[in-house]
């Protein structure tokens, strides 16, 4: 070999490094911005994972998956969604509370976000429109006052008349007063006597459930609030040990011994928000995606665990369940 040929070679060695580290400087970041912990919404990570390899996006080969949990200290969420921006990011996925959008749309006007929320986008002022959403937000919206009646509809047809039904939730969180105005007004159609738990924090989880209990409480219903998807393992433990049995928003807590859910499919919303994220890489603009409103609804019933609570599923129940687990 030719003494240029080898200097040819040579610089092209010593500059394929420089090359690569370019190429990777250039992979862009998709951060999501979570009011929750790492631990209780690790599956919806996920599944937001999932969402962008659905548009080509694989994490650590054409894009970079970031994560900030605030792990319900909302007060985080402002510096964390500031951080993001100044790194900066591509796309930010926002969940886990609506205060991780507040926070994004608070930190940027020109990032792209998308959100997931149970709350009314528009309402929110996250949105212009659920069509046409305007500016540098769109997302995924999933129903929620709606599938807290029929969860109480649910509950009435577990139990007796007279046993009370007991709906747990945080008065700071946006959606408690209007969910229980709805639940209250549905109540009283059904001629049911509910109450309210209300908890701060997880420390009033276990005293809540004592509350049930001298309340003669017999079917307890986390409302829609995503701290109770945190802690579902609390919950599902709390339970058992109280031997009250519970209805939850979604699959994930009777797959880990829960008794009951009905609702949307968050981990589907979740997916949905990462194929959106992968869309926008592409070069489509949030104002041009229409908010998704997931509209799947899934029931699944844990026969194990209402054999344990010594409590009889109707048999309707379990034919129209989604989904029957024995």
């Amino acid at each position: 070999m030719r003494r240029r040929d080898l200097l040819v070679l040579g610089c092209a060695a010593a500059a394929w490094p420089l090359a690569s580290g370019a190429q990777q400087a250039t992979v862009p970041v998709v951060a999501m911005l979570s009011g929750q912990s790492a631990e209780g919404y690790a599956f919806l990570a996920e599944a937001l994972r999932l969402g962008l390899r659905d548009e080509g996006f694989v994490d650590g080969q054409n894009v970079k998956i970031e994560h900030r949990w605030a792990a319900s200290r909302e007060e985080q969420l402002p510096s964390m969604a500031v951080e993001l921006v100044n790194r900066p990011v591509a796309v930010l996925i926002t969940g886990g509370s609506i205060w991780a959008t507040i926070s994004a749309k608070a930190a940027t006007a020109t990032i792209p976000i998308v959100f997931t929320t149970a709350s009314d986008p528009v309402r929110l002022g996250f949105v212009a429109s659920l069509n046409r959403p305007g500016g540098n937000v769109t997302g995924v919206s999933f129903l929620a006052a709606q599938l807290v009646v029929k969860r109480l509809e649910l509950a009435s047809q577990l139990v007796s008349k007279e046993i009370v039904i007991g709906f747990m939730g945080r008065s700071r969180e946006p959606r408690y007063a209007a969910d229980r105005k709805v639940i209250e007004d549905a109540a009283a159609k059904l001629g049911r006597k509910i109450v309210f738990l209300d908890v701060a924090d997880e420390r009033d989880l276990e005293p809540s459930f004592t509350t049930a209990k001298r309340e003669r409480v017999g079917v307890v219903i986390p409302l829609n609030d995503p701290f109770f998807m945190s802690h579902r393992r609390d919950l599902i433990a709390l339970s058992a040990r109280n031997s009250l049995a519970t209805i939850y928003e979604s699959r994930e807590p009777v797959a880990e011994g829960g008794l009951m859910s009905y609702g949307t499919s968050i981990t589907g919303a979740y997916r949905q928000a990462g194929i959106y994220a992968g869309r926008i890489l592409k070069g489509e603009k949030p104002s041009d995606l229409p908010v998704v409103q997931s509209m799947r609804f899934e029931s699944v019933i844990n026969l194990k665990t209402a054999k344990a609570l010594g409590l009889a599923i109707p048999h309707h129940m379990i034919v129209g369940a989604d989904e029957v687990i024995e």
